[in-house]
Parts: structure tokens; C-alpha cells; sequence
């Protein structure tokens, strides 16, 4: 064998990186694929939504209609308590906007003298009621009470029937049945019973309404809550934050809460258009708002009055009462697809 095949093959030089060798590519030169990039929980949430086109309608309904009761009021020229008669019709500087409910035409029919209008430069886009007050204003200002109402009634709802769901789920047992026994009792008794207890010892008014709702819509919201803590109490996130020492408060309320909040908010936007029917209801049967302060209910109750003798007076605040429930169910509806998605919408 030769020397020169024994000779090991010469070693590469060991490579030394220096400064200019790389480069780091800024994110938009990183290619993408976004038809299949991750994306948050509440934005897929969204993109469903705003995909739903009821849902979306249903919004749109009930963003127009919110606005209307908290402006139309503040333009409208008028108060809502205000009877307009023909000594401060002349003397008003600003006419109101609108369609006269009087028709010259049918009195001279039925007089044969001439219409001697005192209101020629006012005109009521809903007419006015018994007593002359404009309709348009009272509507949306009874529209704006009715909300008012309801959104406080059902936050506050929201968060006692919410902690009470949680808590009794959450600790089973004995806990649980003394607790279940107490809904089961407070949802047996009728909702009129109640608040005709209340009226014994409370003025009717808006208090009235806030406080018969408060003792009967937290129920709905406590077996939603307890329904989806039984189902998540066991799983193993709140297993591994046991074992590692946290407290029941917070597996309840930093834990689960937030697994749960989905279902809950679905619960909210059809328990508000219960609660503004209720109040019409309270409203219409006499137990609620006080005249001369206005509701949707308090309008069709006295628009039921004359309707043999005013028949276009009822149909604003019905219209208004449909429209607002008939909104909020399709925003829940959206929701609750949204938040729960099926396969063949993904």
C-alpha cells in the first residue's frame, strides 16, 4: 500500500458566523396561510354573529329603537307630561313636526261649518291622546323607562342568579337540595301574588316594577348557572387547580366562571325582552308605572281606554313593544348559535 493512501483526507475549516450572514424576516414577509389561522374564541364568536342575518337585523332593530328613546324625546319640542292646548300652541315659538290627527274635511262633513283649526302650525307624528299630549314623545319616553328597567332588573338578576347557580352546583350535596328546595318554592308562586304583596307595602312606581322583577327573574338565571357547573365542576382544569391548593372561591369564580359566561349572556338577551313584557304587563293591569310618568305599558293600557274613541293611539306603543322583543330574540337567537356553533356553519 502506498504512504499516500494512508494519509487522512484534510479537516474543513471550522465556519465562524460574522455579522451580515442573517437576516431576521419581519412578520409581514412571513407567509400566512389565514384561511386556517387560529383565531380567539370571541372573534370566531363575532365572525359567527355577524354572519347570522337575523341576528344581525334583530340589532339593528334594537339599536335604532334605543336611540329613538333617548333622543326623539329631547327634540321631539314637547314633554312628556305636557298637554298642548290651543293658549300654548299659539304662543310656542317652535312647531312640532309631524301629521295632525284632525281632519278638516270629516268636520266640516259633520258640522257644516267651516274647520277653524287653533293647532294649524303643529302637527303630531303620532297624534296626541285624551288629554292632548303628544304621543310621539310619550312613547319613546315610556320606551326609554321601559329599558331602563328592564337592563337594570336583569343585570342586577344576572349576577344573584348567576352566584346563586354557581355555589350550588358547585358544592352538591346537601347544599344543593336545601338550596334547589328554595328555587322550587319562589318559582311556585305566582308572579302576581307577589308583587300584589308589594303593593301593600311599597308605592307604586318604578320601585314597584324593579323589585317584583328582582325576586322572580333570578331563577331562570340560577338553573342556567348551576346547570353548567355541574357539567364543569369535574373536568380537569378544575381538578389540577384543586390539587395544586386554590380555594373553592376560586375555582368558582377565576375557574369556571369564565367557561361559563357564554350560556349566561345567551340567558340575558332573552330574559330582557321577558322582563320589558312584564312590565307592560304590571303596567297594563294597573300595579306599575303611575300616570302621569309613561311606560310601553301604561301607553297601551290607556290607549285600551279609547280605543273605541282614539283607535290609532294603541298602535305606536304596540309596535314599539313588538319590535323591541322581536329584536332582542334574534340577537339571542344569533348568540346562541354563535356561541355554540354546528359543524356545518364552521
Amino acid at each position: 500500500m502506498k504512504k499516500s493512501q494512508l494519509t487522512p483526507a484534510p479537516q474543513a475549516a471550522e465556519y465562524v458566523p460574522v455579522s451580515g450572514d442573517f437576516e431576521l424576516l419581519e412578520q409581514e414577509d412571513i407567509a400566512t396561510d389565514t384561511n386556517y389561522a387560529s383565531q380567539g374564541y370571541w372573534k370566531g364568536v363575532a365572525v359567527h354573529f355577524m354572519r347570522n342575518k337575523r341576528a344581525m337585523l334583530g340589532l339593528v332593530i334594537v339599536i335604532t329603537l334605543m336611540l329613538l328613546a333617548f333622543i326623539a324625546p329631547m327634540v321631539s319640542g314637547y314633554e312628556y307630561d305636557e298637554i298642548v292646548t290651543a293658549l300654548n300652541a299659539k304662543g310656542r315659538k317652535k312647531p312640532a313636526t309631524g301629521i295632525s290627527p284632525r281632519v278638516p274635511a270629516i268636520h266640516e262633513m259633520l258640522t257644516g261649518e267651516p274647520y277653524d283649526d287653533l293647532f294649524a302650525d303643529k302637527v303630531f307624528l303620532f297624534g296626541t291622546d285624551d288629554l292632548g299630549r303628544d304621543l310621539w314623545t310619550r312613547t319613546w319616553y315610556g320606551a326609554r323607562v321601559s329599558l331602563m328597567i328592564a337592563f337594570v332588573t336583569i343585570i342586577i338578576d344576572m349576577l344573584i342568579g348567576m352566584s346563586y347557580g354557581l355555589l350550588s352546583g358547585y358544592f352538591g350535596g346537601r347544599v344543593d337540595n336545601v338550596m334547589q328546595r328554595f328555587v322550587e318554592i319562589a318559582n311556585s308562586i305566582p308572579r302576581l301574588v307577589i308583587v300584589s304583596v308589594l303593593a301593600i307595602f311599597m308605592p307604586k312606581g318604578i320601585g314597584l316594577v324593579i323589585v317584583a322583577l328582582l325576586l322572580t327573574e333570578w331563577i331562570g338565571m340560577s338553573k342556567i348557572a348551576r346547570a353548567e357547573m355541574l357539567k364543569m365542576k369535574e373536568q380537569e382544569y378544575v381538578l389540577a387547580s384543586r390539587t395544586l391548593g386554590a380555594n373553592s372561591w376560586h375555582i368558582i369564580f377565576k375557574e369556571i366562571l369564565p367557561n361559563t359566561i357564554g350560556p349566561i349572556i345567551t340567558q340575558v338577551m332573552f330574559s330582557i325582552p321577558t322582563a320589558i313584557f312584564t312590565e307592560a304587563f304590571l303596567s297594563f293591569v294597573g300595579v306599575g308605572i303611575v300616570l302621569p310618568q309613561c311606560s310601553i305599558g301604561t301607553l297601551i293600557e290607556d290607549g285600551f281606554n279609547n280605543i273605541t274613541t282614539l283607535i290609532y293611539q294603541i298602535i305606536p306603543p304596540i309596535v314599539v313593544l313588538a319590535l323591541l322583543m322581536l329584536g332582542f330574540n334574534f340577537i339571542g337567537d344569533g348568540l346562541r348559535e354563535a356561541l355554540a356553533p354546528k359543524l356545518e356553519d364552521m
